[in-house]
């Protein structure tokens, strides 16, 4: 059998399997794709060949949209590929790519696959300082953007090439030119695990690290990322995510691409929750994955008609608090599945179609992941600790390593395991629940707190849209919870409202775990959307080292109802 034929029959068997999630997990073992292996050329131009059904569908804000066939995408990536080996991009090159959600981002990451070349997705939103440092130490050989963004590079030094997307700019070459070229059959010999691609994390705590993906680690490794979001040959999938990120290659290129189904992507400038949903409903979006972030937004909107082909419902990035589960199950009658994973993995941790959910649970190890709970201070197996994969059964689904940071990839991979950084707990059943980040996690008159679990009460009242817990230094208890929380439309900023998430934090929460200071406030967020609690909690400790009380916070002595 080929590499081709094993791929698909890992494939197949998982969707054969695709609601029975224990099953799959028993039988499934990761796909041998041989020594050189290809995604682009050996999985997507063989099931793309001859197929007319649409591989990518783009909708934009003012109802414009585009159809691109599997068959056209195979074409016109080999045209892509064509032209850029033409320019000199070759085997092994870092390609840097700037680009929003166009075809031309779907064209080039296929052609560059193709090539053997390395992926390097970057956020349009990023400045100048930010680039430069990424291409610096990201090494990068060529820089794909549109036109827009090409001022931001007049001031970074390097020997890259330019390549201009949409439009034209002085000294870069013109990315339409490769739509001209015949295209050739692509003969690179692409080792199996041969750097790929190249996805900085987003920065929540530190620098963002340069996470080096290989020709199988994302292409074969997806396959537990398309079990867990249920997809299925023809569907239409649907997940709001941004090209610079690596969710964007988990659920817009692979996932879908390897069940063959059709990713669709709806442009917005500004969020619009009703234009969302009537996009959901007019394309018969089958599949929905989004982040808590999006969710949250939803369930302040109108919630009344559930579009009608959809099946599946899905969240990843953060954790999704219950409360937000429980609403949209009772509007639409279905179940928003967590899932567990990282930039450094494909999902690792899921709720499955067809599976038994808990509340608040992330589900079960999925097929191919064996996952270890490590308790941190004795390195023994525990039943809570740091969610780690054991790399001594060679997992499809891990990073190579962090570019340019072997100190960094030998703490993360020490002692045989992939550490996630993550604190979890297992249930006697198997389920796994997040608890929090190593870093987040505190301590409150010698009890640990878990910033999730406070949130998730929090998030059950009607006033807060989101909430950051993180710890203020107390005398008497080590740290106390401070919520820092952004208000849902229609409560203002006021002593009623601070008493009102006060009080139910009191009700809802043991002693140790009630927030007993709150602050409504923007929460800082890095560009991928995710909350940086790093900034908030070197604000209270430099408060807290001042001696300094700040402004705009409510604490719980400051309203009698709650010394009772």
């Amino acid at each position: 059998m080929t590499s081709t034929d094993n791929y698909r029959a890992a494939r197949d068997q998982l969707l054969r399997l695709r609601e029975g999630h224990a099953q799959a997990s028993a039988e499934f073992v990761w796909p041998d794709v041989g020594p050189n292996f290809n995604w682009a050329v050996d999985w997507f131009d063989v099931v793309a060949r001859g197929n007319d059904n649409i591989a990518l569908w783009i909708v934009e804000e003012d109802g414009s949209e585009q159809k691109i066939s599997f068959a056209e995408m195979s074409r016109v990536s080999d045209q892509v590929a064509t032209w850029m080996t033409q320019l000199g991009i070759r085997h092994g090159d870092h390609v840097m790519l700037m680009l929003g959600n166009q075809v031309e981002l779907w064209h080039a990451m296929l052609a560059i696959m193709k090539i053997g070349a390395v992926i390097m997705p970057t956020s349009t939103v990023l400045g100048a300082a930010d680039l430069e440092d990424r291409i610096v130490r990201g090494g990068v050989d060529h820089v794909l953007a549109n036109a827009v963004d090409a001022g931001k590079f007049d001031s970074i030094p390097g020997t890259y090439s330019r390549i201009c997307v949409q439009g034209k700019a002085d000294g870069w070459l013109d990315f339409s030119d490769a739509y001209q070229v015949a295209p050739e059959a692509i003969v690179a010999v692409v080792g199996s695990h041969d750097p790929s691609l190249v996805y900085f994390t987003s920065g929540t705590t530190s620098k963002p690290k340069m996470v080096m993906h290989t020709q199988t680690s994302y292409p074969v490794g997806h396959l537990s990322t398309m079990f867990w979001l249920g997809l299925r040959p023809g569907d239409v999938h649907l997940a709001i995510s941004s090209p610079g990120w690596g969710k964007h290659a988990w659920s817009s290129f692979f996932s879908p691409w390897i069940a063959e189904a059709t990713v669709f992507v709806f442009n917005y400038a500004r969020f619009d929750a009703t234009a969302l949903l009537a996009q959901l409903e007019r394309a018969g979006v089958t599949t929905f994955c989004a982040p808590p972030t999006v969710w949250r937004m939803l369930i302040q909107s109108d919630l009344t008609a559930r579009p009608t082909a959809m099946r599946e419902l899905l969240s990843a990035g953060e954790p999704l608090n219950p409360e937000v589960i429980k609403q949209v199950e009772r509007h639409w009658g279905l179940t928003i599945r967590d899932g567990f994973g990282q930039t450094e993995t494909t999902a690792t941790i899921g709720n499955a179609p067809g599976s038994r959910l808990k509340a608040g649970s992330m589900g079960m190890p999925l097929p191919g992941v064996t996952v270890q709970l490590i308790d941190p201070i004795t390195g023994q197996l525990a039943d809570e600790g740091e969610i780690c994969l054991d790399l001594s059964l060679n997992p499809a689904n891990v990073m190579a390593g962090y570019h340019g940071d072997p100190v960094g990839t030998a703490e993360a991979t020490r002692d045989g395991l992939y550490h996630t950084g993550d604190v979890a707990s297992r249930d006697a059943d198997g389920y796994i629940t997040f608890i929090g980040r190593t870093d987040d996690v505190f301590k409150s008159s010698d009890f640990k707190v878990s910033p999730f679990e406070v949130e998730s009460v929090l998030l059950e009242h009607p006033a807060v849209a989101e909430a950051a817990v993180v710890p203020a230094p107390d005398e008497t208890r080590l740290n106390i919870p401070k919520a820092y929380i952004f208000l849902a439309p229609g409560w203002e900023p006021t002593s009623e409202t601070a008493l009102a998430v006060l009080s139910h934090a009191r009700s809802n929460l043991p002693p140790y775990m009630r927030v007993r200071r709150v602050e409504f406030a923007e929460l800082p967020k890095t560009s991928s959307g995710k909350i940086r609690r790093v900034e908030l909690r070197a604000r209270e400790d430099e408060a807290a080292t001042a001696g300094a009380v700040l402004p705009d916070e409510w604490r719980d002595d400051h309203f009698p109802e709650l010394k009772r």
